[in-house]
Formats: structure tokens, sequence, C-alpha cells
């Protein structure tokens, strides 16, 4: 068996000609997409609160009705119950226009990027802080999993 390298797999290591202002760059795309990801999944977060609650009218309808408000009743019935969040759309319809839009476009010219300027290597500029801030050789210092190099 060979010697092991104390350091990050291939796949984590830059190619060889990349330099530093391209690894930054991507690292930042990298980091603006991980935002995204994020407030999609808020975005999703707000599609199912907003589901739940309408479905929670359904009983508010009914106990207003029960209390003797058939008026209150009524109008939320009618006018809150199923209505748009926005101009023509229910959540669900936010959430994929948002994500057969922005989103795929993102992650799309983040792909472009990586596949064009490092052959589809991810994370590298993390890669290479982690090479920065860890301490070799001590424990849960380890530059890959199984503690080897």
């Amino acid at each position: 068996m060979g010697q092991q390298v104390d350091g990050p797999d291939e796949r984590h290591r830059r190619p060889d000609g990349v330099s530093d202002a391209t690894v930054a760059a991507l690292g930042k795309l990298s980091e603006a997409l991980e935002c995204v990801e994020r407030a999609r999944g808020h975005l999703y977060s707000v599609h199912q609160l907003i589901g739940h609650a309408d479905l929670m009218l359904d009983d508010a309808v009914e106990q207003f009705r029960a209390a003797g408000h058939p008026h209150l009743a009524d109008r939320i019935a009618t006018e809150l119950r199923g209505r748009n969040v926005i101009a023509g759309r229910w959540t669900f319809q936010i959430v994929e226009d948002f994500d057969d839009g922005y989103h795929a476009l993102f992650r799309e010219l983040d792909q472009q990027a990586r596949d064009e300027l490092v052959g589809g290597r991810r994370h590298l500029y993390e890669a290479e802080m982690k090479e920065r801030r860890r301490s070799r050789g001590r424990p849960g210092h380890e530059a890959r999993p199984g503690g080897g190099g």
C-alpha cells in the first residue's frame, strides 16, 4: 500500500493553473447559491403554512356559524378561504415559478462555472480553508473521512 497524503482528496483540490481569484469567485457564487437554497426552503415553508392556515379556516367558519355569527362565517368562507395569495396565484404556483425560473437558472450557472473553470469540482474555497485552519495530526482534524490523509 502506498503512503497516504495528508490533504484533501482529488475532487477537492484546485486544478493546476486555477487562480486564487477564480477560486474566490466560485466560492462566492456557491455561497450565494446556498443562500438561495435557504430562501427556497423558506418559500416551501410559506407554501405549507399558508396551505395549513387555509384548511384551518374550515374549522373557523364552522365555529363562527355555531357561535351565531353567520355574517363572519360567510365572509371568511367566500372572501378569504381559497383566495390567491398574490394576483392569480396560490403558493404552489409561486413555488413552481421560482423552481423552474430563478432557482433553475441559478443552479445551471453555478454548474456551468464549476464545469468550465475547475472540472466540476465543488467547495474548493471551503476545502482550502479547511486545509489552512485544521491542526494536522490532531484527532478530529483529519483531511478526509477514515482518518487517512
